[in-house]
């Protein structure tokens, strides 16, 4: 069972990401459909019929033969691809947010220093420490 449901997650997410929608899917029967119509009423074969609905030649095709407009329409993949982008923004309190006035301390100096270790960690492995020069 959870494989089943992994795989199903996994096309799931496959599909989304190459968007394309559960409608498409359904609609290749009418893909099929009107590729048939074309092969027996133009003779073109598949990679024309793609040209023709979805690539160079839409525009030409689609001026050529406005009767079949209704059955374009009915074809898979036929969505605008929008860009996708979403912005969040959280504003918590607007009086504490827009005229609080936070003083940053600078550290003046820097708290580090380096002591030597005496552990065999340090030994004459490459795990070195750092040497002045």
């Amino acid at each position: 069972m959870n494989k089943i449901a992994i795989i199903g997650l996994s096309l799931l997410i496959l599909l989304q990401g190459t968007n394309i929608h559960l409608k498409d899917l359904v609609e290749l029967g009418q893909l099929i459909e009107h590729y048939q119509f074309h092969n027996e009423e133009y003779g073109d074969n598949f990679m024309v019929f793609v040209s023709k609905h979805y690539g160079e030649l839409k525009a030409s095709h689609n001026e050529k033969h406005q009767e079949e407009q209704k059955d374009h329409e009915k074809l898979p993949f036929q969505h605008q691809q929008a860009p996708c982008a979403q912005q969040l923004v959280f504003v918590l309190g607007t009086d504490s947010f827009m005229y609080s006035s936070a003083i940053i301390p600078r550290p003046s100096k820097g708290n580090f220093h380096y002591q030597m270790s005496y552990s065999l960690v340090w030994g004459d492995n490459p795990f070195q420490p750092p040497r002045n020069a």
